[in-house]
């Protein structure tokens, strides 16, 4: 079974074709694929090109823990560029089908920048979904492990619960992500971003990723953090965004409309052995 390995800010992922992995791989196929001792090792694994008559493409995401993402920033930006690669698209924009919705992406620079509109944020309790009465939710309490916290919650095509803080550490999402990640409020569990305002065209986020963990960096966080920013009046509209790995620009446009810009790194191609193959629940043969 052929992979490539590419990153966005240091956030990785393999992408895989529906041919080699099967339409619908199991939930222990790809934590074993994922898996940095036993496997290849990823933040997360990439199913496509899928054929589809709504766009130009279609593509499945799949988190490390083996559950399905709606939509991934890093993900659409490294499988734009692995389309790019691989010859099927050129510099004109393209469309991408998630579970989470179309997006438009465009390659620039010989694939070593992507641009993708991820469409609009919503604050909207039961688009996001958040549990309690149809509201936007905006600047609530939540207390998890004996701490209260203020978030604000958005959907950018998956859900994501942002607490601003005045400073922000990778501690903060590995001590309270988890908690806050699976906190019954959230039906569908929650991606977490700690966030602090630099100044009106900066902010720093650290980041709990639903299905990964902690991670480097996070194209859709970015999105949802500047979306929310500029809806509570603490950022422009050109917002960049710092995260351990690198940092994002982000355009929150009319309706919070979201254009992300940011780079991609391809790492490797190969194939995964036989020996690892005949783990997996499919028993395919290479």
């Amino acid at each position: 079974m052929q992979f490539a390995k590419y990153h966005g800010l240091g956030n990785d992922y393999l992408v895989v074709s529906p041919e080699d992995l099967g339409s619908d791989p199991s939930t222990a196929d790809i934590r074993l694929i994922c898996d940095r001792h036993l496997g290849i090792g990823s933040d997360g694994v990439l199913l496509g090109p899928i054929s589809t008559t709504e766009c130009h493409f279609a593509l499945r995401i799949f988190n490390p823990d083996g559950s399905e993402a709606e939509k991934s920033g890093n993900g659409l930006r490294i499988f734009a560029r692995y389309l790019f690669d691989r010859g099927l698209v050129q510099g004109d924009p393209f469309t991408i089908l998630t579970i989470g919705g179309r997006v438009r992406a465009v390659v620039h620079r010989d694939g070593e920048s992507v641009t993708v509109d991820m469409g609009r944020a919503s604050f909207d309790s039961a688009s996001i979904p958040v549990a309690g009465p149809a509201r936007e939710v905006l600047e609530e309490q939540i207390s998890v492990g004996g701490a209260d916290f203020r978030f604000s919650a958005a959907t950018v095509g998956n859900p994501h619960c942002v607490i601003f803080r005045d400073e922000v550490t990778e501690e903060d999402a590995k001590r309270w992500g988890p908690s806050i990640e699976s906190d019954p409020r959230f039906p569908n569990r929650t991606n977490v971003q700690f966030v602090q305002r630099l100044d009106p065209n900066n902010l720093k986020i650290e980041i709990w990723e639903r299905g990964a963990g902690y991670t480097l960096a996070s194209g859709s966080s970015s999105c949802a953090a500047a979306a929310v920013a500029c809806r509570l009046g603490l950022c422009n509209s050109e917002v960049t965004v710092h995260m351990p790995g690198g940092t994002l620009s982000i355009t929150v446009s009319d309706h919070y409309s979201l254009t992300m810009t940011g780079p991609v790194v391809r790492i490797a191609e190969g194939t995964i052995s036989a020996e690892l193959l005949g783990q997996l629940s499919f028993h395919r043969e290479v």
